[in-house]
């Protein structure tokens, strides 16, 4: 339970990170992104891996280009799902989940090791 908790908070605060990067993501507020986390994970958890099966030939022809298309799809789909939540723009389509992936990287790395630090603090 905590663990999905924590997961979809650093998804929310790596999508508040994203929305000061790119101008063309805009988050409305704490709660749309809190939202907005628990959608891209089940995007991602159940739509995701059908659009990688059914576009694989195209992937492979075009060496993996065609992922950073497939990541701006379910990022702009959460988008259409989530009411305060919105992607415009080329730009934003393509490079914001990059920058979701590598924050939301970084913050699942904080919060495993404030978590080992607890378990760790508490066995004391």
């Amino acid at each position: 339970m905590w663990v999905t908790f924590l997961t979809i908070l650093g998804t929310a605060l790596s999508l508040l990170i994203v929305d000061i990067i790119f101008p063309g993501v805009d988050l409305v507020n704490f709660p749309a992104a809190l939202i907005a986390g628990l959608i891209i994970g089940l995007i991602n958890s159940f739509v995701k891996p059908v659009i990688n099966i059914l576009s694989l030939p195209l992937t492979l022809v075009t060496l993996g280009g065609f992922s950073l298309v497939i990541n701006g799809l379910c990022f702009w789909l959460a988008s259409v799902i989530v009411p305060g939540f919105k992607v415009e723009g080329i730009v934003a389509f393509i490079f914001a989940p990059i920058v979701l992936s590598l924050a939301n990287t970084f913050m699942s790395k904080y919060f495993a090791e404030r978590n080992m630090e607890m378990q760790r603090d508490s066995n004391e």
